[in-house]
């Protein structure tokens, strides 16, 4: 007799369902919030393997909320996820990168969740052939469908899920619900599902691997300039050797190796950013929630990530991302040095 446990595949729906399982009390809206998330990946998956056939690179005309070129791909995958989000009925809010405002859904379609998301983040690098990802991050609205808008302005600690899709020359979905899990998906594209092929995702507590874009480093405070120094210029005291420079510039690609093999992955603020660059309630809340539940931790260098607390849905920060004795380098460095972010930096 043949063994079916071989190929007894946990599919990214049926892992939610067990997840729901486990949770009595549950209503499976969740559940299917979730599903439509992954419908968005995957026709976003599937317009960007053929983007260049059928014309979806180039500019669209158009300049996004952060005054940022659109791509005909962002605006495609933008539209993509909200009718996709929207139709679930599972959510009040949506924020995304390419919307200057907030995303209110019908009041017949509205739902106890608010979703932020950047649906193509990295999307400059498509004609390069470079990989590219959504960034997602759900919360749970504390007054559910009649919920206002300012409930959507809390400390990440409050997300309840948080994710990202890659697309490149595999499609991988990683996921977390905060409870010290983080799994990963690959898209079979045969099955048209979302197959578990990285479970439970564990980030070394030590690297060999910074990643930080070192074109602004004449911009850096001294305490950005110290840490990056000290991992690139090791005292032979220390007995540990230079890290590698690897840098990608696309966020979901740089943060999936800095997740798989350890090490930094960092954006910091300089003079010419002093509020950092990357987005509060897309970007860094929900890389900085997947890295913390991977074991990691994420930084602003003064602050935890999670505890900032966002006054405009655009807002940015400054991020440092990895391995907890690697964060806590950077910590040090920040303790130690003038910087931006306590305004020692002149």
């Amino acid at each position: 007799m043949t063994d079916h446990r071989k190929t007894n595949l946990m599919t990214l729906t049926r892992y939610v369902l067990e997840e729901q399982r486990e949770h009595p009390d549950a209503t499976g809206d969740l559940t299917i919030a979730m599903n439509s998330v992954q419908v968005g990946c995957k026709f976003v998956e599937a317009c960007v393997r053929k983007a260049r056939l059928i014309n979806l690179v180039g500019l669209a005309g158009n300049t996004n909320v952060q005054g940022e070129d659109q791509k005909k791909l962002d605006v495609l995958s933008n539209e993509m996820f909200v009718n996709a989000l929207e139709a679930s009925g599972k959510f009040s809010f949506m924020v995304s990168e390419e919307v200057d405002d907030i995303v209110v859904v019908p009041e017949e379609l509205r739902g106890k969740y608010c979703i932020t998301f950047d649906p193509l983040d990295g999307s400059s690098n498509i004609d390069a052939g470079v990989n590219v990802g959504t960034i997602f991050g759900i919360w749970r609205l504390p007054s559910g469908p009649t919920a206002t808008v300012d409930e959507i302005l809390v400390p990440g600690s409050e997300i309840v899920a948080g994710g990202y899709c890659m697309y490149g020359s595999s499609c991988n979905l990683i996921l977390t619900f905060g409870n010290s899990r983080v799994e990963g998906f690959t898209l079979d594209p045969a099955l048209g599902e979302f197959i578990l092929t990285h479970p439970n995702i564990r980030i070394p507590p030590r690297g060999k691997i910074y990643s930080v874009n070192e074109g602004n480093s004449l911009y850096w405070d001294d305490a950005t300039r110290a840490y990056f120094d000290s991992v690139k210029f090791p005292p032979e005291s220390s007995g540990r050797k230079p890290y590698s420079a690897r840098y990608i510039g696309s966020m979901v690609a740089d943060v999936h190796r800095t997740l798989l093999y350890g090490g930094v992955f960092a954006y910091p603020s300089d003079r010419k950013s002093r509020s950092g660059k990357l987005r509060i309630l897309y970007e860094s809340f929900p890389m900085a929630f997947i890295t913390e539940q991977a074991g990691g931790k994420a930084t602003t260098g003064t602050q935890r990530v999670l505890d900032l607390v966002p006054k405009h849905i655009h807002d940015r920060c400054p991020i440092f991302l990895g391995g907890t004795d690697d964060i806590a380098d950077v910590e040090a460095a920040f303790a130690a040095n003038s910087n931006w972010l306590d305004g020692s930096q002149k």
